[in-house]
């Protein structure tokens, strides 16, 4: 291999020892939200009232459908950030190697194979004409 073919492949190995050391991750997103507890004496049934909150919410895609699920503790909120970011690391980490490799396969010359049988032969010209019956 060239030198910079052989640097391009180390490279290369060491984003994939950086993916193969991420933690646990997930898309989505974190959101805060007020709600209504529905109560018709309660301050949230009142014009203009902001409803109990605010609420953490995890918003993620899953199988085309938006799924939206409650945080209910501080930790579950941060255990959640953390996830989110070892996605968007992982993101990061993935284009890399994409640039990377696409990169390998301009610089890894051609290997020429020995000619199939069949690619030896050629197609004899036709001379336009077909034959007399």
């Amino acid at each position: 291999m060239t030198e910079p073919l052989t640097a391009t492949v180390d490279e290369r190995s060491v984003v994939l020892r950086q993916i193969s050391e991420l933690g646990d991750f997930q898309a989505g997103s974190i959101t805060s939200a007020f709600r209504t507890c529905g109560k018709p004496g309660c301050h949230c049934a009142k014009p203009d009232d902001p409803g109990h909150g605010p609420h953490a919410q995890l918003t993620q895609k899953v199988d085309g459908k938006t799924v939206t699920q409650n945080l209910p503790t501080q930790a579950a909120v941060r255990k959640a950030e953390g996830e989110i970011a070892e996605f968007r690391r992982f993101q990061t980490l993935s284009g890399e190697l994409v640039g990377i490799n696409r990169k390998i396969c301009r610089l890894r010359p051609v290997e020429e194979a020995a000619p199939e049988p069949q690619e030896k032969k050629r197609l004899k010209r036709s001379n336009g004409k077909s034959p007399a019956k």
